[in-house]
């Protein structure tokens, strides 16, 4: 497992790497920062990912002002051992100008929805909240689950036969969400079928 040597970096770099955040659910790159030893190091303890802010020469926790802070999920180095790839949960916006990302339109709202939607429905099956349409399927059980995935199935064909792409649209976005509700009440989600298809593309 590669390892940054801080020491080595103080030398050229101010002791500084590279962070480069993504979420964990969406896995789309929300931002970049910097790092060093210490900064990295309360990330580890604390959970909550924090920076060294090169402007303000201090450690900068993000979210300690908007209230929108990064959860540590793991983080990796890279093969040069210079840069630092943060896995973590958003609690909300992550750029300051309120849009998801720091890169604001280049990155589409909806790019990476499907796994956000997951992570909602992992959610919905660990809490059980009460009048949740998600949770009344859950309670009902597989036979129910998977007679509602074939009902959108049968729903999405018909609108694909007879060419209406709007309604086709919505049936199979109807037929996704209950596919995916299906799945995590095995347990399993959108990365269990990549893998599948990985296999089978080989």
């Amino acid at each position: 497992m590669n390892m940054i040597n801080f020491d080595d970096l103080k030398k050229g770099a101010d002791g500084l790497v590279p962070a480069i955040v993504q979420d964990k659910n969406t896995l789309q790159v929300l931002m970049l920062g910097y790092m060093n030893a210490e900064s990295l190091q309360k990330t580890q303890e604390t959970g909550l990912v924090t920076f060294w802010s090169r402007s303000q020469g201090k450690l900068w926790t993000k979210g300690e002002t908007s209230g929108n802070y990064l959860h540590l999920v793991a983080s990796a180095v890279d093969c040069d051992a210079d840069t630092l790839l943060v896995t973590a949960v958003p609690d909300g916006p992550t750029c300051h100008t309120g849009s998801k990302t720091c890169w604001g339109d280049a990155v589409p709202e909806h790019r990476g929805f499907i796994r956000e939607l997951e992570s909602v429905i992992v959610g919905r099956h660990e809490q059980m909240p009460e009048k949740s349409y998600t949770t009344s399927l859950f309670k009902a059980g597989t036979p129910r689950m998977a007679q509602k995935v074939g009902e959108e199935a049968v729903e999405t064909v018909i609108e694909a036969v007879k060419g209406d792409d709007e309604r086709l649209l919505y049936e199979a976005s109807d037929l996704i969400y209950h596919l995916l509700v299906l799945l995590v009440s095995k347990g399993y989600g959108i990365e269990d079928l990549e893998k599948e298809l990985i296999v089978r593309h080989k």
